[in-house]
């Protein structure tokens, strides 16, 4: 049987994921893929490379730079996250990535992203990094707040607007057990957003996707009620947060983020040897 993580997006809020992925990396867990979507993409590929702390470290030592996420930087380029800093810069000099480890361990990635063209979400698998991380910064480009991110032929961005959960994504792909790690706690339920009069003004060339945006919430509690059900039968293992924190898509607060990203471990922690048994 194989096994994958399916990691949900939810910007700073992701900092919980990282917190789950952390104690899988000092538990010795491996799987076989990870789907990554938006925020679920940026934590999963350290978890990849068994970066352990490596999000929390570089969430808090650059929190307070315009450059890692503001809306000055976004007044100023477009982009809510300067593209230079956040995805060369950082992963290069500042904070370096482990290439090597990535691109040589078993598990395969999945950056889930959405086609601005097509209103269908994309599974790109990305067997190294240094290719790999414009798919993980289109995963991540929030709409409305981010440039459309071109990469050959393909306009992207983040995968949460056309597959927020994909668990039925891994399944067809032959992923059977399955680890979904959710941002929100139980019961949540996503409502109808507002602005969607603002997406038929903003990605007017693009009617799909602005279906897509339109739609999400539909999208959204129909993934949760599959994952539910799913988890419900036994078939696969959620994660979510035990507890609700209230925390910004921008959170500046070091100590909420910290609470998160604490949260995540001490869930994960909870459930360490139950883990291990669902994958056995």
């Amino acid at each position: 049987m194989a096994s994958a993580l399916i990691l949900e997006g939810g910007a700073k809020r992701g900092i919980y994921t990282a917190g789950v992925l952390d104690v899988l990396v000092e538990s010795g867990v491996e799987v076989d893929a990870v789907f990554g979507v938006s925020a679920g993409a940026i934590h999963g590929v350290s978890y990849i490379s068994k970066q352990i702390g490596r999000s929390l470290r570089y969430n808090l030592d650059y929190n307070d730079d315009y450059r890692f996420m503001s809306f000055r930087n976004w007044l100023l380029t477009g982009n809510v996250v300067d593209v230079k800093f956040c995805y060369d810069e950082l992963p290069n000099r500042l904070d370096v990535f482990d290439y090597e480890t990535f691109a040589a361990g078993k598990t395969k990635f999945f950056a889930v992203c959405s086609n601005v063209e097509t209103g269908q979400a994309e599974y790109i698998h990305c067997p190294e990094m240094h290719k790999g991380i414009e798919y993980v910064r289109a995963s991540a480009s929030l709409p409305f707040l981010s440039r459309i991110v071109k990469i050959g032929d393909k306009k992207l961005l983040d995968g949460g607007i056309c597959d927020s959960i994909p668990l039925q994504a891994a399944e067809k792909r032959g992923y059977d057990k399955n680890i979904v790690v959710l941002t929100r706690p139980a019961g949540y339920r996503k409502p109808r957003a507002h602005n969607h009069w603002l997406a038929k003004l903003v990605y007017s060339a693009y009617p799909r996707f602005v279906r897509a945006i339109t739609d999400r919430h539909l999208m959204y509690n129909a993934e949760l009620d599959y994952v539910n059900q799913r988890e419900k039968d036994g078939d696969i293992l959620v994660i979510r947060p035990s507890k609700t924190i209230n925390i910004g898509k921008m959170e500046k607060n070091p100590e909420v983020i910290k609470a998160m990203y604490n949260l995540g471990r001490q869930d994960a922690e909870a459930i360490k040897a139950k883990i291990h048994r669902f994958l056995a």
